[in-house]
């Protein structure tokens, strides 16, 4: 309903503005364009874009790139608008256009977008209720072909949860998956890595890591074991969440295609007998696991001598 009253004023504004190309301007107060193919040329394009809009109400989450280019414009004619209003160019009665033009579609039309992210970049969940962590670790195996049960019956397992492979924070902790290890190792434990694709489809993302011990779950049914959901738009676009993309973009990092959920927030783990011994559930997208944090952290508590100093 939001796309078809959109696509219904745009049109409506594309007639306004080629049938009466001078009214908006006497109805300010301005001086007339003295080329008014220009004014009608942008009622057009305008045009253009609600037939768009019609189009995408029959599918909105199928046709969001539609829907993403009404989203981009509301953006620019608010902002315009509103700029010129500020600085006089405009007289305040032209708030009313910054209101009609712009600020009434950013809103539902920025709800719209996200239900697509969530649709197009969301895997969703395989059984209405999760799995427990008892029957996750008895299905699910690491690539040396032991399930995590039996993993960690002996020893204490460090579970790192990757979000998708092409995310750049992902790529970081990639980098430093050598001295990771050297971590676990000191630690007496096992560092595995829990991704979702499909076994063997990882190792391409390893590199030169790829006798790390990892676990295949393409459904995500161990991330909801464990309690890892979805992350809200803050936890995956917030400003924290730009600030270190962009200093990871700095360092090299970069961004690839998206290999997994892209909503799934990540996470780490100390596990052993069945039980969660200490955790560190990611508060945004770009937290990454502090295995020595999480190490120190249950030594400070009672039961912590269990693991090697």
């Amino acid at each position: 309903m939001v796309l078809m009253a959109a696509g219904f004023y745009h049109l409506g504004f594309a007639v306004w503005a080629n049938i009466w190309p001078h009214l908006w301007f006497d109805w300010m107060g301005l001086e007339q364009p003295n080329h008014p193919m220009l004014w009608r040329g942008v009622g057009l394009l305008v045009g253009v874009l609600g037939i768009g809009l019609l189009i995408a109400a029959r599918d909105p989450i199928h046709n969001w790139q539609l829907v993403l280019i009404g989203f981009v414009k509301s953006l620019i004619s608010a902002f315009a608008v509103g700029m010129a209003v500020i600085n006089g160019t405009l007289p305040v009665v032209a708030s009313w256009f910054l209101f009609l033009d712009g600020l009434v579609w950013i809103m539902p039309l920025a709800m719209i977008m996200w239900a697509s992210l969530q649709a197009h970049a969301g895997i969703p969940p395989s059984r209405r209720v999760p799995l427990s962590i008892q029957e996750a670790c008895s299905q699910y195996q690491l690539s040396s072909g032991e399930t995590l049960s039996e993993a960690a019956a002996d020893r204490t397992i460090a579970l790192v949860f990757l979000r998708h492979f092409g995310c750049t924070f992902t790529r970081q902790i990639l980098r430093s998956l050598q001295e990771m290890q050297a971590e676990a190792r000191r630690r007496d434990a096992t560092l595995v890595l829990v991704h979702m694709l499909r076994s063997g489809q990882e190792t391409q993302y390893l590199g030169d890591h790829s006798d790390v011990q990892r676990i295949a779950d393409p459904r995500c049914e161990l991330y909801r074991a464990f309690g890892l959901g979805k992350g809200g738009f803050m936890e995956l676009f917030g400003p924290r969440v730009w600030w270190r993309g962009a200093v990871a973009l700095f360092r090299g990092c970069g961004v690839g295609h998206l290999a997994g959920d892209g909503l799934q927030m990540p996470g780490a783990f100390l596990f052993r007998n069945g039980e969660i011994l200490n955790e560190q559930r990611a508060q945004s997208a770009a937290e990454l696991p502090d295995l020595p944090g999480l190490f120190d952290d249950l030594r400070a508590t009672p039961g912590g001598d269990k693991l090697s100093a």
